[in-house]
């Protein structure tokens, strides 16, 4: 089996990255104008504690995968939590550990930044990612709500 190789986000990877994150809101039947992709991708290389941040995964020379992640303080600790916003693995790779590496990607870059809590949240439906996380993480109970 190929090795998969996990990387921080270049600005070399704009076409790679757009490619697999439109992927990824078309899952979750989301479109996002054309300024927030410019905004997000240029936060992305923002220097700064709480600016978000982001991994790409390569696999047979091609992108494949990729996560946005950001700390955030909390009320409950001193040290900051890790949010893992964003994780999509294309459907062709799927199985083979692109998710699970870039989950360990960033929960091994987290723990460098001294930070413990690495935390995601996933549609109750997305049956395929749940069974990846069930096997790396904790279910914590915690159920979600929005204010829109």
């Amino acid at each position: 089996m190929t090795a998969i190789t996990i990387r921080p986000l270049q600005l070399a990877d704009h076409d790679d990255w757009r490619r697999l994150w439109t992927a990824y809101l078309e899952f979750y039947e989301t479109v996002l104008p054309e300024e927030t992709y410019q905004l997000t991708w240029k936060r992305l290389f923002i220097e700064g504690e709480f600016e978000p941040k982001g991994f790409i995964a390569i696999l047979d020379g091609k992108a494949v995968g990729l996560t946005h992640y950001l700390y955030h303080r909390s009320g409950w600790s001193e040290a900051n939590n890790c949010y893992l916003q964003d994780l999509f693995a294309d459907p062709a790779v799927r199985g083979k550990g692109v998710g699970a590496a870039l989950i360990k990607a960033v929960k091994e870059q987290a723990t460098s930044a001294g930070v413990k809590n690495v935390y995601w949240m996933t549609h109750e439906t997305n049956a395929t990612a749940r069974k990846l996380y069930d096997r790396v993480a904790r279910r914590t109970g915690f159920i979600e709500y929005d204010l829109l």
